[in-house]
């Protein structure tokens, strides 16, 4: 009884480090993407071209190298619909040196981030869908305090938190 008993605890124990373990690559990948979004959404709150270059180049290799052997179907559905979508945008903002184009892309970008994310539910801390009437564009932030990036320091406070997607459980 008592070798069953270990045995029944060594299962339960393989099965959670198992599971653990694939959900780790999917959550690093889209963690990463998250974190390299924000970086490059503060870049263009702060009106600074070329770091945001440098920080869509950075989101853009963390969007090609995302590994999709541990999403579940509806993750990979949507990852597959995305990834495209997101490297076209993190790209084409990496490659231009005019503020407004990348902010141009940025649009994009942010409500193709705001769907991917929404599906993978892998946020460690809130994040909050803030729009600018004046732009009639979204983007995500991990403040609640309006910075917007589409007008960055003429109008840094121009906008409103329309959804706050919860920390993940």
């Amino acid at each position: 009884m008592k070798i069953v008993k270990s045995a029944l605890a060594l299962l339960i124990l393989l099965s959670t480090v198992t599971y653990t373990e694939a959900q780790t690559g999917a959550s690093v990948s889209i963690n990463s993407i998250m974190t390299g979004y924000l970086d490059l959404k503060n870049s263009l709150v702060t009106d600074d071209n070329a770091a945001a270059q440098l920080k869509a180049k950075a989101l853009y290799d963390q969007i090609t190298t995302v590994q999709t052997k541990d999403m579940t179907p509806k993750e990979l559905s949507t990852w597959k619909n995305y990834a495209d979508k997101l490297s076209f945008d993190s790209r084409h903002i990496s490659e231009s040196q005019s503020i407004d184009h990348q902010r141009e892309h940025f649009a994009s970008l942010s409500k193709n981030v705001y769907a991917v994310l929404k599906v993978f539910q892998l946020n460690t801390g809130p994040l909050y869908w803030q729009y600018c009437p004046m732009k009639k564009a979204s983007w995500l932030s991990d403040k609640q305090a309006i910075e917007n990036p589409y007008y960055g320091k003429s109008m840094l406070d121009c906008g409103s938190v329309k959804e706050t997607l919860t920390a993940a459980k």
